[in-house]
């Protein structure tokens, strides 16, 4: 397993589009578990596979947050398809590791159903409410290149652009002081 750079708005890798996963194998489970790794080391909920830099459609939702035990692996969603949103919804702040620092409130369905492959191929539907429901619609929107710049009007995404950029040239800075 391998730490993985997170890429950073405005990267525009995180604009490309996704590709249908057709190979389950070692490759695939090394990437997963890469993101697996990253994902943690982030302290975040959920991780796309485009956010790493590859553009399979992938993402992980963390093992507690689809309602796991404390210490249960992600689970991980292959080719996944929303097939149902609850109409009840509720606007929550919502950051994002592609947007470090940044949140912004974000109205979702409370309740969601997504139908997705495993690392085996093996096909599942996930049910969730809450956090879990919540995290699935935020990593999907990844997988179709909505970003969390998208819900918000223009003075907020250039107050946002700013403020990466700030972020940006003090970690820059840092290194080279380093």
């Amino acid at each position: 397993m391998a730490l993985r750079p997170i890429r950073r708005f405005p990267d525009n890798v995180l604009r490309q589009p996704t590709e249908d996963v057709k190979t389950f194998d070692a490759d695939l489970r090394r990437l997963v578990e890469d993101m697996a790794e990253t994902m943690y080391a982030a302290n975040g909920a959920g991780l796309a596979a485009i956010q790493v830099g590859d553009r399979r459609k992938i993402f992980i939702v963390e093992g507690h947050v689809a309602g796991g035990a404390e210490d249960a692996p992600p689970v991980v969603f292959i080719n996944p398809k929303i097939e149902w949103l609850d109409e009840e919804q509720e606007t929550t702040d919502e950051g994002c590791l592609s947007f470090p620092g940044i949140y912004v409130p974000i109205k979702r369905a409370l309740r969601a159903r997504v139908r997705a492959l495993d690392v085996d191929g093996n096909e599942f539907v996930a049910e969730g409410e809450g956090l879990y429901a919540r995290a699935m619609q935020h990593e999907n929107d990844h997988l179709i290149n909505k970003l969390l710049i998208d819900y918000v009007g223009p003075l907020k995404k250039q107050m946002i652009k700013r403020k990466l950029e700030r972020s940006a040239r003090a970690e820059a800075e840092e290194e080279l002081a380093d």
